[in-house]
């Protein structure tokens, strides 16, 4: 397995492995943003339609662009919403649509740190903007709030010296919040600002926390595919010890992310600076 490639393929794997919690930690972005209604919206990799969906419930947009560079993603994001106001796209952070003058809000979930140059990630979404317009992401504090991954590859790297490389928490510096701020500042954002944001994320016993890394979609579950039987066992086996003190407990642990926001400056027109 290659220590730096992520394997982002089936939107159902997907959906098994992280969208549950996409869905709920998107729901708590929005309500952050608190934005206004009949915004027109940019996002930038909707992955399999959680931030959309928060939009679509939470926020009375206008119209959503919704895009995304794969395919798949986007094939299942338009079979799983169908909203009068959303438009899923094939495109990555390099061709992003453009509207004249502007969009309201150009938004991005649990994808920053997954595109090799966030720098011009943000400035091409920061072009996008209206005069005064809103740029706000968020990722997963993956070095200390995701319990469950935090757990699995510590579990992992215990075993495997090649895990503790393609542990997120190690990869991922920008997964932070002093980072994500400088970020924006860097790129002219101002006004910018940025909050934890958390979830539950419940497991009713071992088997239904362990079953979604066999998915072969995501860091971690593609690093499962790529062990040999036996390892896999022990793995299996560690986290269950670690995890568990009898058969059938529930497992109850939290997950975190880091928001950050910033708004277009403008002079005293109105227009853009």
């Amino acid at each position: 397995m290659d220590e730096t490639s992520d394997s982002w393929i089936a939107g159902d794997a997907y959906e098994h492995f992280m969208g549950r919690w996409s869905r709920r930690i998107a729901k708590e972005f929005i309500g952050w943003l608190n934005p206004a209604a009949d915004w027109d919206w940019l996002e930038v990799g909707c992955g399999t339609g959680a931030l959309t969906q928060a939009i679509c419930a939470n926020a009375q947009p206008a119209a959503v662009a919704a895009c995304d560079p794969s395919p798949e993603f986007v094939a299942y994001a338009r079979r799983s919403l169908s909203h009068p106001a959303v438009a899923f796209l094939v495109a990555g952070a390099d061709e992003l649509p453009r509207q004249q003058g502007g969009f309201d809000a150009v938004v991005s979930g649990l994808v920053l740190n997954f595109i090799p140059d966030p720098a011009e990630a943000i400035r091409s979404m920061r072009n996008r903007l209206r005069p005064g317009g809103t740029l706000a992401a968020y990722v997963w504090d993956y070095a200390e709030g995701m319990q469950f991954l935090r757990i699995f590859w510590d579990v992992a790297a215990e075993l495997d010296s090649r895990a503790a490389k393609l542990d997120e928490g190690q990869r991922f510096p920008l997964c932070q919040r002093d980072a994500l701020v400088d970020l924006l500042e860097r790129q002219g954002l101002e006004s910018v600002d940025a909050t934890a944001l958390e979830i539950d994320t419940p497991f009713p016993d071992f088997g239904s926390y362990w079953a979604p890394f066999l998915g072969g979609t995501g860091p971690a579950p593609a690093y499962v595919s790529s062990l040999s039987t036996t390892a896999r066992a022990e793995l299996k086996l560690r986290l269950r010890q670690r995890l568990t003190q009898e058969a059938g407990t529930p497992i109850n642990l939290t997950a975190r992310a880091w928001a950050v926001r910033g708004s277009t400056p403008v002079d005293r027109q109105g227009r853009a600076v």
